[in-house]
């Protein structure tokens, strides 16, 4: 067996320890009373209506208008795809064609405090057009929370021509740039065919001068022609933080809804599990990983060892997918049925780690050396592994694909089903692709660096009999 360099585990096992403190705890920077979030713990993550509870709301086309079927349900849609859009997937929403209504259900966000169900659909049900406008002529300036300056309301020749519209945009992304030095977060824009032609054709005529850009009635950004820009890409900065810059590329994403929604009711809907439970689950949690702990190294020594450093690592990227970890991503709605397949796939990862350790206590048994006994074991376990974990990722997979953003099969199933069953598929899914990162290669990769010190080589640390490897 070809060793691994001594300090590899050490280097390894520091990498899965920082990611699973950040993961769960989070890095937050504070400026004064503005607090800026780094990275993204479990607080940050979104819990599902079952959990935490969440809003029910039920909107009407605005007065004076007289939606047809087509318009509800188009409605219906940019509302869907904003909520898929913001990674909600514990989700219920109808269009009533009868009554003239849409009705949504969804969980609070992750950083809610205040639970105020009116603020909690605002973006969910605002227009949102995006305009691009020739000069930055405004009527008014009002101030955001910070205390940045937030000019309103179009004017002269600013409010009478628009030179693009959010619907020539073909796709949207929050970013990051280094500004001087300064990191600074965008929104960057790729224009479809029309899109791109207009754009060329406004920075031809405006070379030099401002184009401002609208959200509504608000100028996002008002920046300099420098150049004609015929590739169809463009970038909106405006001091944004990430949590604007990623709530505006949804946005613009999701597109304008066909007509001006009304507020019938909105409420606050009670979870089904509750706080106290989660709590309770995080603490079994804990003692359940104390037990693997104890057991896999009383059972399996070295191998067991480094099989749960492998787990802490394989639930960390787990965590990482749900809370969204970089700001600039959403975290991922986490229902009771996530859970499951969170702790369903935990248990595949302590299979293939036993099944491993197993196969080199086989090997050394049969009176193989600790090199080639760890070379075997690990190599003869590893088809087994990878047919026990395909298997779960194609189920996972046609979970996804049937109740996810597709609801290829909704209409049998019901829309009410789908963000419960998706959640289970999607931790399911991840958990088992972090079992091949961290069970596979790292905690292999961590075995036979081990290996390598002269006093952790008494085959009885491996589970064989009391001879030198």
């Amino acid at each position: 067996m070809k060793r691994v360099a001594k300090p590899v585990f050490f280097i390894v096992a520091l990498l899965i320890i920082a990611l699973a403190a950040t993961s769960i705890i989070g890095i937050d920077t504070q400026f004064g009373d503005i607090k800026t979030t780094r990275i993204k713990g479990i607080d940050d993550i979104r819990w599902g209506i079952d959990i935490k509870g969440g809003v029910e709301a039920t909107f009407r086309p605005a007065e004076g208008v007289e939606a047809t079927p087509e318009q509800l349900e188009s409605a219906k849609s940019v509302i869907e795809t904003r909520l898929v859009s913001s990674s909600i997937t514990d989700y219920e929403l109808y269009a009533d064609e009868s009554s003239n209504r849409i009705i949504v259900r969804f969980p609070w966000k992750e950083d809610t405090t205040n639970y105020d169900p009116n603020e909690a659909i605002e973006e969910i049900s605002a227009t949102a057009v995006l305009t691009f406008r020739p000069g930055n002529s405004y009527e008014t300036v009002d101030y955001d929370a910070d205390g940045n300056p937030v000019m309103k309301t179009p004017s002269g020749s600013t409010a009478e021509e628009v030179l693009l519209d959010g619907s020539m945009v073909a796709k949207a992304e929050a970013g990051v740039i280094d500004d001087n030095g300064q990191i600074q977060y965008v929104v960057s824009l790729e224009f479809n065919d029309e899109g791109k032609e207009k754009f060329k054709e406004a920075t031809t005529t405006y070379l030099n001068q401002t184009i401002s850009i609208w959200m509504d009635d608000i100028m996002l950004s008002y920046p300099t022609v420098n150049e004609v820009i015929s590739e169809g890409k463009a970038q909106i900065s405006g001091s944004f933080t990430a949590e604007e810059a990623t709530a505006l590329a949804t946005k613009i994403n999701a597109g304008a809804l066909p007509f001006t929604l009304e507020t019938v009711n909105v409420s606050s809907i009670s979870p089904t599990l509750g706080q106290n439970s989660l709590h309770a689950m995080g603490l079994a949690a804990v003692i359940a990983l104390c037990f693997i702990t104890i057991f896999m190294i009383v059972f399996f020594k070295i191998p067991g060892f480094v099989a749960v450093i492998a787990l802490i690592g394989q639930m960390s990227i787990i965590i990482v997918a749900v809370s969204g970890y970089f700001p600039v991503f959403n975290s991922f709605t986490m229902t009771l049925p996530g859970i499951a397949g969170m702790i369903l796939s935990i248990g595949t990862g302590v299979d293939a780690n036993i099944l491993t350790a197993e196969r080199i206590r086989e090997e050394l048994k049969r009176g193989k050396s600790l090199d080639s006994a760890i070379n075997a074991g690990t190599k003869n376990s590893l088809s087994a592994i990878i047919d026990g974990n395909m298997t779960i990722i194609i189920v996972a997979v046609i979970l996804i694909l049937v109740f996810g953003p597709f609801n290829m099969l909704s209409f049998i199933f019901g829309l009410s089903t789908t963000g419960a069953i998706y959640a289970f598929g999607y931790t399911l899914l991840v958990g088992t692709i972090a079992n091949f990162i961290m069970g596979i290669g790292a905690a292999r990769l961590m075995l036979k660096s081990i290996s390598g010190y002269k006093f952790l080589r008494n085959p009885r640390l491996y589970g064989g009999a009391k001879n030198e490897g």
